[in-house]
This record gives structure tokens, sequence and C-alpha cells, in this order.
């Protein structure tokens, strides 16, 4: 871990410690992310969906440092490292990738569930009795999953669609998130079993907290304020 936040780039000659750097996760938190920090003063004015040099920009201009758009399993990894202050990242991914960094604020919106799920009609054989294989794309929470229980499972790690490896013989049952679980019925799957629950939470590079304390608290307060 870095000992010192990084000066935010473009940030011309204002302090460092005057300047704060936010990563947002793209995807599903994107809209609800900008969203609060618009409220909460930190963000300036949203992407444009009219402009589209704005739209795919990466680098948001804030009132006061910069805002970063990277990808929800990144956001610990800047964070961590300084290369932001602090981000929004739900806590199934910090539960997945753990990470150095603080875990401050539940924001309370991006509300899921990671379950496990089986073919529809075997979910009487629950819990298994002979090892089975699990399609995720969270193998570390599965495998601490089945370790705590003593069950025998082969971790396949997907990255997407993990839905569908039952349905093709690639695994017996899946660990996945669900908001409304639609998904898994429609591809013919029984939930089984719920492995955690997840929002959106506010994550604060280490140092950060210590050399930009009047900056970080301000947006705590800020977020804290608003919260669903």
């Amino acid at each position: 871990m870095r000992d010192e936040p990084r000066k935010a780039p473009g940030s011309g000659g204002t302090a460092e410690a005057d300047l704060l750097t936010v990563a947002v996760p793209t995807g599903r938190l994107f809209a609800e992310s900008v969203s609060l920090l618009r409220r909460a003063g930190v963000l300036g004015a949203a992407p444009e969906a009219s402009n589209p040099s704005q739209e795919r920009s990466l680098l948001l201009p804030a009132a006061e440092g910069l805002i970063l758009a990277v990808k929800p399993a990144d956001i610990p990894v800047y964070v961590e490292h300084g290369a932001a202050d602090a981000g929004i990242v739900g806590r199934d991914v910090l539960l997945e990738q753990g990470g150095d960094v603080y875990e401050l604020v539940d924001l309370g919106f991006g509300s899921c569930r990671g379950v496990v799920a089986v073919r529809k009609g075997e979910e009487d054989d629950w819990p298994p009795v002979r090892t089975v294989r699990v399609a995720t794309k969270y193998p570390r929470i599965a495998a601490r999953y089945w370790k705590r229980r003593g069950w025998p499972a082969e971790i396949i790690a997907l990255n997407g669609a993990v839905e569908l490896a039952p349905r093709v013989g690639l695994a017996d049952a899946v660990l996945d998130v669900v908001v409304t679980g639609r998904t898994l019925r429609d591809n013919l799957l029984v939930e089984v079993a719920e492995v955690f629950r997840s929002t959106a939470r506010l994550v604060v590079n280490r140092a950060s907290l210590r050399m930009k304390s009047r900056m970080v608290q301000r947006l705590i307060a800020a977020l804290e304020g608003l919260k669903t």
C-alpha cells in the first residue's frame, strides 16, 4: 500500500490535501452512485447522455477533485493503492476480493443477495452428499462457504452467464447474486441457500483517511445524511 495518497491528475496548482478522488463502479451501481455524489455536492454535473465524449469518459470533473468510473472489481485496487482516495463498491466485491481499505459507510442502495441454486427438481437433494461442481463469479466466497460446511466441491470460476452452466452440464449448482430471482427462474434454477447479503459501501484509502481527514470526513457526513 502507498504511504501517501496520489495527487489527482489534472489538479493544477490546487493543494493536494484539498482534492479528493472518488472511484465509482460502472454497471448497475453507476447511476445511483453518481446521483448520490451529486446530491452530496461532490459531483458537480452528471455525464450527459447527449454528449458522447462525456458519456464515454472515465474521468468526471468533481467539485473538489475527480470522479473515476472503473469496473466494480477494480474499485478496491484503485482505493488500496491510493489512485483513488475513496470508492463506492458492492459488499459482494469486498467479500470476494478483500483489500486493505477502510469500509466506512453502508450506503443502503444496490441491495442483492448471494445464493446457491440448483436445477429445478433437485432441490430436495440439498444439501449434497457428494462432490458438486459449482459455477460462480465468486470462487473465493464459494470455496469458503463449502469448506466451512465440510462439503466437497469443485469450484468453476466464470465471468458471466453463470445460470447457463447447470443447463448445459457444466455444473451441478451455481453461487451468484440475485436481485429479484427472475434470472434463476428463467433458467429453471431453484434457490436452496443464502450465502450473503450485499449493498453499496463507501471505502476509503487508509492514508487518505489520515492525510485528507477534513475532506474524507465531510464526504462521510454528506453520504451518511443521504443514506436510503
